[in-house]
């Protein structure tokens, strides 16, 4: 079931015609920022880790109003309750999904975004291994914030408004992942993100 709940929501990411709006995002960030900051290639690589992981949190909450909202108000949601088949497996393929239709391609781009911002190869390589373990922690705070916000209008301001306090420590760790131990903290967050995020998603799903 989880396979096929899986397999269905990546299909309808794969099909939408926004599926690429992450990934320009995330690029264009990484083009402007030197024109912002000016020319200085020391300060560029200086805070690039911090642009780039903060350019992961916003394209990681570009589809949040897409990403329940449309189920819960087509009656999908209820007809899984009907059928019998927990929320909590719903929200667990969804937020995998998710984490596949953004991360995947924010991973892929990573090495344009080096460059634009001065990016040494080890550096580079360090920092998308931090968003590998930490983009699921993302991916798992967005569909939580997509079920709280679900059939509210203006959803998606307010659904930055609870994931960015909630993504800071995962922000942290992140940024100083040249710092001995903080892949094991990132590491950490990601995981009790994924074992909270399906449940706490699945309780505001809840008919009351």
């Amino acid at each position: 079931m989880l396979w096929a709940l899986f397999r269905r929501d990546l299909l309808l990411i794969a099909r939408s015609p926004a599926i690429w709006l992450p990934v320009m995002f995330f690029v264009l960030v990484a083009a402007l920022f030197p024109f912002a900051v000016g020319p200085d290639a020391r300060l560029l690589a200086r805070i690039a880790p911090g642009i780039i992981w903060v350019a992961a949190l916003l394209a990681s909450l570009l589809p949040v109003e897409t990403l329940l909202a449309p189920d819960v108000e087509d009656g999908s949601i209820d007809q899984l309750i009907a059928r019998g088949i927990a929320l909590e497996l719903v929200c667990a393929a969804r937020i995998a999904a998710h984490w596949l239709g953004f991360a995947v391609p924010l991973l892929a781009a990573l090495p344009v975004a080096g460059v634009l911002l001065g990016l040494d190869a080890a550096t580079g390589l360090r920092l998308g291994l931090a968003l590998l373990l930490g983009t699921p922690a993302l991916a798992s705070l967005a569909v939580v914030a997509a079920a709280l916000t679900a059939g509210l209008k203006g959803g998606g301001a307010l659904a930055g408004l609870i994931v960015l306090p909630l993504a800071l420590p995962v922000l942290i760790f992140g940024v100083g992942s040249d710092v001995a131990g903080a892949f094991r903290l990132l590491g950490a967050a990601s995981l009790v993100a994924l074992a909270v995020g399906p449940f706490a998603a699945a309780a505001a799903l809840k008919p009351e």
